[in-house]
């Protein structure tokens, strides 16, 4: 057999990461190494091709035809090589690399994955937060959760799996006598929802008190937690407080009205890694026990 005339697996790889992910930084934090070996591992690759892969200013690199054309052979190539390694490991562990909106991963997801290591021992589930438009090629998971009224990825296998029910929360000694039971509480927002309270006005059919403050969070886990501190009442997806609302941790005066929106479970056009399938199916019977939200109460202020 003839010797094979390839140049280095680690500059391929390095590339191939730089390729897909589009940033020196993110190809490096991929593969767990600095910023300029991958500058290196690139410049090595150049120079024992002879051709120019990339072009442009040092912080603005783009492909050259060239690399463009090797960039996307080498992607199949270490799909194909990723998919035989899967099914040869067979019954050792699997990795099932999941990016999820991370208030679901928090509050729901991860308290639940202990069922699915139970049932499939071999294969480990890593979740990573990302509210970001998925792009598998890109990004290279097995599979994404995100919160959308359509399928938010074209090309790409979705399954509604939850319903999307929104409605007001609060420490329970918060609840008032008056029509809404929230009149005087402080209204807590979060930063990257700026607009939920007029959406679930609008949903909803109710008519807010006008708050005496606004008290703004970033993330929306930290809104929650405000909100079962006393701090004022805060707005969630019903999923993410199921939990608390039936431990009595937190109230929902108004109850939930439901939203166009829907959780989308998210797998790549290609063939994907027999464990995917498992976590679907499972990911719908968990889905499936999620109990009613409290009706909504139309109660006007």
């Amino acid at each position: 057999m003839e010797k094979r005339h390839l140049p280095s697996l680690t500059a391929l790889r390095a590339f191939e990461a730089f390729a897909r992910r589009g940033q020196m930084t993110t190809a490096a934090d991929e593969l767990c190494v600095t910023h300029g070996a991958i500058s290196r591992q690139i410049r090595s690759l150049e120079t024992a091709l002879g051709l120019d892969l990339t072009e442009g200013p040092r912080h603005r690199l783009k492909l050259t035809e060239a690399g463009a054309r090797l960039a996307h052979a080498l992607s199949a190539s270490f799909d194909q090589m990723e998919a035989a390694l899967t099914e040869i490991r067979g019954d050792q562990h699997v990795e099932l690399h999941l990016s999820c909106v991370g208030t679901l991963a928090i509050r729901w997801l991860i308290p639940r994955l202990s069922a699915f290591h139970a049932r499939y021992p071999a294969v480990r589930v890593k979740v990573t937060e990302s509210y970001a438009p998925v792009d598998f090629h890109r990004d290279r998971f097995d599979a994404a959760i995100r919160v959308n009224e359509t399928a938010p990825i074209v090309g790409a296998e979705a399954v509604p799996f939850l319903e999307n029910f929104h409605g007001p929360v609060v420490a329970p000694d918060l609840v008032g006598a008056g029509p809404t039971g929230l009149e005087g509480l402080t209204r807590l927002t979060t930063g990257t929802r700026q607009t939920a309270w007029d959406e679930w006005e609008h949903h909803s059919g109710v008519q807010l008190p006008t708050p005496p403050d606004t008290q703004e969070f970033e993330h929306i886990f930290y809104t929650l937690e405000a909100a079962a501190a006393g701090l004022g009442v805060g707005l969630t997806p019903w999923v993410y407080v199921a939990a608390d609302v039936a431990a009595g941790r937190l109230a929902a005066p108004l109850g939930f009205a439901s939203t166009p929106s829907r959780f989308w479970f998210l797998t790549p056009p290609r063939r994907s890694k027999p464990a995917v399938a498992q976590f679907r199916a499972w990911l719908l019977e968990e889905a499936a026990k999620v109990p009613p939200p409290p009706k909504l109460v139309r109660r006007a202020a």
